[in-house]
């Protein structure tokens, strides 16, 4: 067989559901042979849009979600994704080309991209945006570094790998007999789950045992590893209060009685309060980026004052941003699990400071601002109304932007797994396709979350859902600007390109094959989410929001104003 075929058949045998993409050069090599197998293509209207889905398959599935494409648009329009899933430890697989041309690749090339003089060089731009990238040059080489990239995509850190095909390599015939030979794939990309030494554990279960205030920050590494169960049974047996990072919003479910909320620059006042108040932090899976961390605010996290257990399944994280008084090193699940194991005798309920400081601090996901028939609508009571939709099988995804934050404060998860942002490297535009990528691997309800900005630059995603019969509710905080950049201005100091046309995007939807409808109180959008849900096709809902409700003035931690506010 060809060696495209084998690629498709080897893509079965891994069990790939979905392969996101857009057919272009070498890789129509591909969609001719996808067309015969039972794996569902999905072709959105640009490789940005098919980024983001198939990373948005990889952080749901913890598989590798596929992307394709032809190399110059894969490398540009198609990096959105695999920079998301990079700096968000999302598994994701690119299968790429580098638009050879043959014996014309050196002549004054057009779209080649294999880095000959002249032309573009794919394999710098992939270098810089996934964990690791192959080039493969035979039928044999290809399929080998196909195994590997789905090896690499999920061991240790989860992130995108990439296979450049080569413009002969991808036509010619696989020879089954060659040698060096290709292994079964099941065989081929095993991975083996890591876990911390018996010493390590040892010692941040003495730390942690002998604590009065102890403080877990729960990072995306618990939903990498799926770890929710064992970060409740920690949690209970040394009697913490739970934060979280705002990539691991939804490791906990955010009523539980130890849940405290948010940490970072616009999370929440009391979760921000309870590290800063801890004897012993346990960070699990979080890298502590600036956002976390307040920017660093000198009385936020101190390690000369504070015991830091810093788990992680990379040894160069534990101890990056703050010196860790103890490593360990592994999957989060295992290092729970571990250190449930040595847990002293007892519930932790002795620890009457956690269980008030996490009751005081989730006042916190609450506000009076408003009511619902305000219009237009508080951006807090816009929340309210889509926090009234969200159980244990609704999935929210979250744009970049005050949407996010507007979110992450007032939405209230209750079950794990059920919120993922936009928080790797927070690229607008991500909401729309993930939610479209949700409700086509999952059975559950979706509500996709964004701001006008984000949603006109992929709102033809919508037409994807059309075309695959899933009906995603999409939820449009329109405050006809780009709010968070616009909330930066001072008086006299305007800030040029922050204002949008008022866009009627209940035309442009209903354009597209959506039901779409506006929205100017918070109990008619309330009632329009629920009428989505029981439609047979995707719905935009157009909500006008008040604004002139100040995000930063509203959100922004003391922590954060210690070190000057807005970085962004």
């Amino acid at each position: 067989m060809k060696t495209a075929e084998k690629i498709v058949s080897e893509l079965e045998e891994l069990n790939v559901s979905h392969v996101f993409g857009y057919p272009g050069g070498r890789a129509i090599e591909l969609f001719t042979h996808l067309s015969d197998s039972d794996i569902t293509v999905v072709r959105p209207r640009d490789e940005r849009e098919a980024s983001v889905m198939a990373e948005m398959y990889g952080r749901l599935r913890r598989e590798p979600g596929v992307l394709t494409g032809q190399g110059p648009w894969i490398g540009s329009l198609g990096a959105i994704g695999q920079m998301e899933a990079r700096l968000g430890s999302s598994p994701m697989v690119v299968l790429t080309e580098a638009s050879e041309r043959g014996e014309y690749s050196t002549l004054a090339p057009y779209q080649q991209a294999r880095g000959d003089y002249g032309g573009l060089e794919l394999p710098k731009i992939l270098d810089a945006i996934t964990k690791e990238h192959w080039f493969p040059r035979t039928p044999t080489e290809t399929v080998r570094s196909l195994q590997l990239a789905f090896k690499h995509a999920t061991a240790t850190r989860s992130g995108p790998t990439a296979v450049i095909f080569d413009g002969d390599a991808i036509t010619d015939e696989f020879d089954d007999d060659s040698i060096p030979g290709v292994w079964d794939s099941d065989r081929q990309v095993r991975n083996w789950t890591a876990q911390p030494s018996e010493t390590d554990v040892d010692r941040a279960a003495d730390r942690l045992a002998d604590a009065d205030r102890p403080v877990i920050v729960a990072g995306n590494g618990v939903h990498s590893a799926r770890a929710y169960d064992e970060l409740e049974v920690v949690a209970d047996e040394y009697g913490c209060v739970v934060t979280t990072s705002y990539l691991g919003k939804s490791t906990i479910p955010e009523i539980h009685e130890r849940a405290a909320g948010v940490i970072g620059s616009f999370g929440h006042e009391g979760a921000n309060r309870a590290v800063s108040e801890a004897d012993v932090l346990l960070v699990v899976g979080c890298r502590l980026n600036p956002m976390d961390t307040n920017w660093q605010a000198e009385s936020f996290i101190r390690p000369d004052e504070q015991t830091i257990i810093h788990a992680d399944i990379k040894s160069e994280n534990a101890g990056w941003v703050y010196p860790a008084d103890v490593g360990l090193i592994g999957d989060a699940a295992e290092s729970l699990s571990a250190l449930s194991r040595r847990a002293p005798d007892g519930d932790g309920s002795s620890h009457e400071w956690s269980l008030s400081r996490a009751a005081d601090a989730r006042e916190c996901f609450h506000s009076s601002v408003g009511s619902e028939t305000d219009s237009p609508i508080p951006p807090q009571r816009a929340v309210e109304a889509i926090e009234a939709h969200m159980d244990a099988e609704t999935i929210v995804t979250a744009d970049s932007g005050n949407n996010r934050f507007w979110l992450l404060n007032y939405a209230q998860t209750t079950a794990t797994g059920t919120y993922f942002g936009s928080g790797g490297v927070g690229a607008m535009g991500w909401s729309v396709p993930a939610a479209v990528s949700a409700s086509l691997i999952t059975d559950d309800r979706v509500i996709g979350v964004t701001g006008d900005g984000g949603f006109a630059m992929t709102m033809t995603a919508l037409e994807t859902a059309v075309d695959h019969g899933v009906s995603p509710a999409i939820v449009v905080l329109n405050d006809r600007s780009l709010g968070m950049v616009r909330q930066m201005q001072s008086e006299g100091s305007p800030i040029d390109g922050v204002e949008f046309r008022d866009t009627d995007f209940v035309t442009v939807a209903e354009g597209l094959g959506a039901n779409a409808t506006r929205v100017e109180t918070a109990a008619a959008l309330q009632t329009a989410i629920g009428d989505a849900f029981e439609a047979d096709r995707p719905t935009v809902i157009d909500a006008r929001i008040d604004r002139d409700e100040e995000m930063e003035e509203t959100l922004q931690s003391s922590f954060y104003a210690s070190v000057g506010g807005l970085h962004e």
